[in-house]
C-alpha cells in the first residue's frame, strides 16, 4: 500500500520509512512562525524552560501583523516583546513594520517555506503553505515553545480525503469560489482532523495565488492540512525565491483515502459564504438582495497579487457606492510596491476606496475596519462567526475578490457580471 503526500512528508521527518493515519509521531520541524498575538505566549512558556537558544535561529519566524502598525499601547507591548526576543536571539527572520506582511502571504514570497517542508505556525490558518506542496498546520503557543526549543514537534498522522476538481474553472470562478463550495458542501466539521488533498483538471490550471486560497481554508473544514502536489505551476514559483534545496513529495497511485469526493468545476458560479459559518456557502444566483455597509479585499486569504487584479479590473473607471466603504489591503509590502507599479491603487482610490499598509486588521475584528451592530461586510476573509469583525450585532459574508469588488460599487452583494 502507498502512501499520501502528507503521509510521506511527516513519515520523512519523523525519520521513519512510512506512517499510518492514527500513528503518533515526532516530528522535525522545518519552520516554526509566531507573529504579535501569538508569539508573547510562546516566548514566555520558552523562557521558563531556562534555555539561552531557539533550536535553529534561522527557522524561527517572527511577523507582527495582526495589530500593526501598532493600534494602541498593549498592541504596541506586544510587538516589542516579538521585537527584544528576535534581538536577543539574533533570529534571522523577524520582520519589522516596513519589512513585514500578513505571515501566510509573506513566508512563502520570501522562500521560506518550500515544497517538502514540515511547517507549524501559531496561528491556525498556517495551511496556507499545502499550496506549494507542503505540510502545514496550526498549533497552539506552548507547543510552539516546544518548537522553539527542540525543533521537533508531536503529531497524530491524519487520515487524508482527496478532492477532485473536474473541467474548466468559468469566468470569474477561482480558488475562493471552489474552496467554499467545497466547505459548503461537507462542513466546518467534515474534514475534522483529516489532511485535504485538493487534484484534478481545475487545480492543475489554477494559478499559485488560487491554490494559496484554498489552502488557507481547509482550516474553516476542521482540516488538519490542504494540500496540493507540486507540479510545473509550483516549481516556477518557488525556483526564483529558494535558497535551499527541497523535496518534491506526490501521492502514490495506491495510496489510501478516507473518502474521495469529486467535482464539476466547470458548473459553478462565484460563491458568497452567509453568516455566521463559512459552510453557508450560496451560489451568487441564489444570494438575493443583501445590502452593505462595508467591503474588504485583503487578508491571507485574497491579499495577493491576483486577488488586487482581479477587484482593480471590475473597480476601472466605476465608483464604490456611496453608502459603503471600501477598504483594500495588500497582503505584503511587495504585493502592495507591485499594485502601485501596475496602477492598481490609483484604481483602488479613484473608484472611492482606501488602500491600506498590510495587516491583518478587519479580518479579526482588529482594527482598520470594525463593524457596528446591523451594520454589513463583504470580504474575502476566511471567517465570519458571530462577531468576528466587529459588534456581535453584525454580519460578514465571504467571497473572492470579483464578489467583493462588484457589491462595493452596486451596494449590495452582487456578481462580476452585473458591472462587467
Amino acid at each position: 500500500m502507498g502512501m499520501t503526500i502528507t503521509e510521506k512528508i511527516l513519515a520523512a521527518h519523523a525519520g521513519l520509512d512510512r506512517v499510518e493515519p492514527g500513528q503518533l509521531i515526532n516530528a522535525k520541524v522545518d519552520v516554526a512562525l509566531a507573529n504579535d498575538i501569538t508569539g508573547p505566549l510562546a516566548i514566555q512558556e520558552f523562557e521558563k524552560l531556562g534555555l539561552d537558544r531557539v533550536y535553529d535561529r534561522e527557522k524561527v519566524v517572527l511577523v507582527p501583523d495582526h495589530f500593526v502598525p501598532n493600534k494602541d499601547i498593549k498592541s504596541a507591548e506586544q510587538a516589542k516583546i516579538l521585537k527584544d526576543f528576535a534581538r536577543k536571539q539574533e533570529l534571522v527572520n523577524y520582520f519589522e513594520v516596513g519589512r513585514m506582511g500578513i505571515e501566510h502571504c509573506l513566508l512563502p514570497e520570501a522562500g521560506l517555506v518550500l515544497p517538502g517542508d514540515l511547517v507549524i505556525g501559531a496561528d491556525s490558518h498556517t495551511c496556507t503553505y499545502g499550496a506549494l506542496g507542503a505540510f502545514a498546520t496550526g498549533v497552539g503557543s506552548t507547543d510552539m515553545a516546544a518548537a522553539m526549543a527542540t525543533g521537533e514537534v508531536w503529531f497524530k498522522v491524519p487520515e487524508t480525503i482527496k478532492f477532485v476538481y473536474h473541467g474548466e474553472l468559468p469566468p470569474w470562478v477561482g480558488g475562493k469560489d471552489l474552496i467554499l463550495h467545497t466547505i459548503g458542501d461537507i462542513g466546518v466539521d467534515g474534514a475534522r482532523y483529516m489532511a485535504m488533498e485538493f487534484t484534478g483538471e481545475a487545480i492543475d490550471r489554477l494559478p499559485m495565488d488560487g491554490r494559496f486560497t484554498m489552502a488557507n481554508m481547509a482550516i474553516e473544514a476542521g482540516g488538519k492540512n490542504g494540500i496540493v502536489a507540486p507540479d510545473d505551476t509550483t516549481v516556477q514559483y518557488v525556483s526564483s525565491r529558494a535558497g535551499r534545496p527541497y523535496q518534491v513529495y506526490k501521492s502514490d497511485p495506491d495510496a489510501r483515502y478516507a473518502r474521495v469526493i469529486e467535482y464539476d468545476a466547470s458548473k459553478l458560479e462565484p460563491q458568497v459564504s452567509f453568516p455566521h459559518l463559512p459552510e453557508n456557502a450560496r451560489p451568487i444566483s441564489q444570494v438575493g438582495d443583501v445590502a452593505i455597509d462595508q467591503v474588504v479585499i485583503g487578508s491571507c486569504t485574497n491579499g495577493r497579487i491576483d486577488d488586487l487584479r482581479q477587484a482593480a479590473g471590475i473597480l476601472q473607471g466605476k465608483k464604490v457606492h456611496q453608502h459603503v466603504r471600501l477598504i483594500v489591503i495588500p497582503g505584503t509590502q511587495a504585493i502592495y510596491l507591485q499594485a502601485i507599479k501596475e496602477g492598481l491603487v490609483e484604481t483602488f482610490i479613484q473608484a472611492g476606496g482606501v488602500v491600506s499598509t498590510p495587516t491583518c486588521g478587519p479580518c479579526l475584528g482588529g482594527y482598520m475596519g470594525i463593524l457596528a451592530k446591523g451594520e454589513r461586510c463583504v470580504a474575502t476573509t476566511n471567517r465570519n462567526f458571530v462577531g468576528r469583525m466587529g459588534h456581535p450585532g453584525s454580519e460578514v459574508y465571504l467571497a473572492g475578490p470579483a464578489v467583493a469588488a462588484a457589491s462595493a460599487i452596486m451596494g449590495r452583494i452582487a456578481g462580476p457580471r452585473e458591472v462587467a
